[in-house]
């Protein structure tokens, strides 16, 4: 069962850009737009992994959002402190800057969530699995890595003492078990799945 994420958001071109840049972070994922709260409590509102909420939303119907908490990401217009423990997201950062507040967003509810993993994720101790039925193996892990820090097929063969046809086999072994084609997509796939660090990108 895929993931489903909620946008409330009256802003049309706002949520249109976060359903934008949230399918692509998160290809299994299913994002609904809902430009009022009363649309979302139409739906089925309990059924979501994660709300991102207008702040205008947020405190007219602040009880529904606080018994949600853990899921609920407050969408600021500037940098706001954290409101009563909840996350908030800063949409006038520019967009590169905006994948990398989600994915601390993601990387730290995970952490709260799991905290045994992340400390074993941190101290090198596992190597992160890839979506069920589609691990990467390890040397397709390395190869990620090495796309994700920027280095071209040349580049990497050299790095890891192997030929440009295995390279590139490797290559299109990634794109096809992940269904992700662009570097900025196996960037984001790699930051979101612990392989690199979101600043080392």
């Amino acid at each position: 069962m895929k993931p489903e994420i909620a946008i409330i958001e009256p802003n049309t071109l706002t949520a249109l850009g976060l359903r934008t840049i949230l399918e692509e972070m998160l290809p299994a994922a299913i994002v609904r737009v809902f430009p009022t709260f009363a649309r979302l409590t139409d739906d089925t509102p309990d059924a979501y992994a994660h709300y991102f909420v207008s702040s205008q939303v947020y405190f007219e119907h602040t009880t529904f959002f606080l018994e949600r908490r853990r899921k609920t990401i407050v969408l600021a217009a500037g940098e706001t402190p954290l409101l009563n423990g909840l996350n908030t997201l800063n949409l006038l950062l520019p967009q590169d800057r905006l994948v990398k507040a989600i994915l601390d967003l993601q990387r730290r509810g995970h952490e709260r969530s799991h905290p045994a993993a992340a400390t074993a994720a941190a101290q090198g101790n596992c190597l992160p699995a890839g979506q069920a039925g589609r691990e990467l193996s390890p040397r397709e892990a390395e190869v990620l890595v090495l796309i994700t820090r920027g280095l071209i097929n040349k580049e990497i063969a050299e790095k890891l003492n192997i030929s440009l046809t295995t390279v590139i086999t490797h290559r299109k072994n990634i794109t096809e078990k992940l269904g992700i084609k662009s570097v900025s997509g196996l960037a984001i796939y790699a930051v979101m799945h612990g392989y690199v660090e979101a600043d080392r990108i």
